[in-house]
């Protein structure tokens, strides 16, 4: 296995053992020669234990103290940013609503070119600012993209041509490309593996809440009566609601554990004590060019791709025409077919909740079995919405209801995702690549709804089918592949036979404190076990 660990220097207080063998070469070498401090290359967490001890104990019920206070103040900034997210995206669908395509003299197919310019938008920004990310404040660089989603979306309400609203979709898109893949890194910095599942699902909520508040803000929107049209409020309300948000973030959204205002110092480092067992460290700030190389060589990059994809493609086309699928159903009724996304919402926040409920009540490794069970109704709604006979409405509805949990299952896949991949340019390019597949699946998406297929959409509805069929092969060979790479290692370490609780025991003695925060990816780890 190639183990690169760069720029090293001495470590305090080393003691030599018999497990040294377990460590990367470089990073032993480093800790044998006995001078100051975690090597250069090490977690930025690191400065927190310059005088205290790296393995003091933990009272487990002032740990479950620390966790209940950080999730305070960091799930709710998150599955807030979550709601706004996805409300700044769908504004468009709600604007088609009220008359957009109209005003704006968008023929053919240059509406589906604006639900997928912003994707091209997010696609071009994706690696610069994932690396950005990487280089500043986490909390302040999201907050400031916040205010800039508001404020290219406010501008959108002055557009009178397909291309001056294109290029703003490009831009707010752009704007948008750090959102995800900061709250991953966000939970990752904050959360155990085991409980980041049920975190992500209580931010992905956020998800749901969206569609739900953002069906009832369209549906208030479509009752304003001013000198504008309705589809020029949805623009200016919810870009302004944006850049306010922004600002709280930037206030109150702390860049890391190292640096949160409402931890004190020991808070702090039991926060990071317990990430121990994550083998993935908190955060480092230094580019490594070589996690790079490893990333692009590593063949779960290139599946993370696919998933991205093949999740979002039926959401590229339900997120756009969704509400046009419903207008269809309720006979034409504009407002129906806004309030009535917020059922829609609703069952898919049910759903993500069940989801990361059921996920932390089994055992580890449950995962891929769950994504697989979530995929379920979706592919059942679709069937329904493709041969139910249009004037069956109740029967139709519902299968639109079904259509939501992919959302469910995508969380799960967020969090393998993150679960499995340590060393933090790595990560920060993981991020990338996965969300690369997000833009290509929500790009895609919208062209397979012909406006002669509707209000049915028959294409569309088959393209989800087809998708959520190709995920699922996707993830069978994912867990296949982790649950082999998984036994290869305790073959190596000498490990097979033993129980969960044993594996952890032994493990500690073997260099595992050492190799947590050093920045050392998944492959160069052999501490490391994959999460399926």
């Amino acid at each position: 296995m190639d183990t690169k660990v760069h720029d090293v220097e001495d470590v305090k207080d080393y003691k030599a053992t018999e497990h040294d063998e377990d460590l990367p070469p470089e990073l032993a070498t480093a800790l044998k020669a006995g001078a100051k401090g975690f090597t250069k290359s090490a977690d930025v967490a690191m400065r927190l234990f310059e005088n205290h001890d790296f393995n003091m104990i933990v009272d487990p019920e002032e740990e479950k103290r620390v966790v209940r206070k950080i999730d305070l103040i960091i799930l709710p900034l998150i599955a807030v940013n979550y709601i706004f997210f996805y409300i700044d995206k769908t504004t468009l669908s709600y604007a088609a609503l009220y008359g957009i395509r109209e005003d704006l003299k968008l023929h053919g197919t240059e509406y589906n070119w604006l639900s997928s310019i912003f994707y091209f938008g997010f696609m071009a920004w994706a690696f610069p600012t994932n690396f950005l990310m990487q280089k500043f404040p986490l909390g302040k660089y999201l907050g400031a993209n916040i205010m800039l989603w508001g404020f290219f979306l406010m501008l959108q309400a002055a557009c009178s041509s397909f291309a001056t609203l294109a290029v703003l979709r490009f831009l707010s898109g752009a704007a948008e490309a750090c959102a995800d893949p900061a709250f991953m890194l966000i939970t990752q910095m904050w959360y155990t593996r085991r409980q980041q599942p049920l975190r992500i699902g209580l931010w992905y909520l956020g998800n749901g809440f969206g569609i739900a508040v953002g069906g009832l803000l369209g549906y208030g929107i479509g009752h304003i009566k001013g000198s504008l049209p309705s589809w020029r409020y949805e623009f200016i309300i919810i870009g302004a609601l944006c850049f306010v948000w922004g600002i709280v973030i930037i206030i109150l959204m702390p860049d890391s554990p190292v640096t949160a205002k409402f931890l004190t110092d020991h808070e702090k480092r039991i926060t990071v004590i317990r990430l121990k067992d994550n083998q993935t460290g908190v955060e480092n700030k230094q580019l490594k060019p070589y996690q790079v190389w490893e990333a692009f060589k590593d063949p779960k990059l290139y599946m993370f791709y696919i998933l991205g994809t093949v999740c979002n493609l039926p959401n590229g086309g339900i997120s756009n025409f969704g509400t046009l699928i419903v207008q269809g159903i309720f006979k034409g009724d504009k407002l129906m077919a806004a309030v009535m996304q917020a059922p829609y919402g609703a069952f898919i926040a049910l759903s993500i909740g069940l989801c990361v409920y059921l996920n932390d009540r089994f055992p580890n490794n449950n995962r891929c079995k769950f994504v697989l069970i979530f995929l379920c109704p979706n592919i059942a709604g679709a069937f329904g919405l493709c041969f139910l006979d249009q004037s069956n409405h109740a029967g139709r509805y519902i299968c639109y209801l079904l259509t939501g949990p992919y959302n469910a299952a995508f969380v799960l896949i967020l969090s393998l995702q993150i679960a499995n991949t340590a060393g933090h340019t790595k990560k920060v390019v993981t991020n990338a690549v996965l969300f690369l597949g997000y833009c290509t699946g929500n790009i895609a998406g919208p062209f397979f709804y012909k406006t002669s297929q509707a209000p049915g959409y028959k294409l569309g509805i088959w393209s989800m089918i087809v998708a959520h069929l190709l995920e699922a092969c996707v993830i069978c060979l994912f867990w296949f592949m982790l649950k082999n790479e998984n036994k290869r290692r305790d073959r190596v370490q000498g490990h097979e036979g033993l129980t969960a609780e044993e594996l952890v025991e032994k493990r500690k003695g073997e260099g595992y404190e050492r190799t947590a925060f050093e920045d050392l990816t998944d492959r160069e780890n052999l501490n490391f076990r994959y999460i399926y």
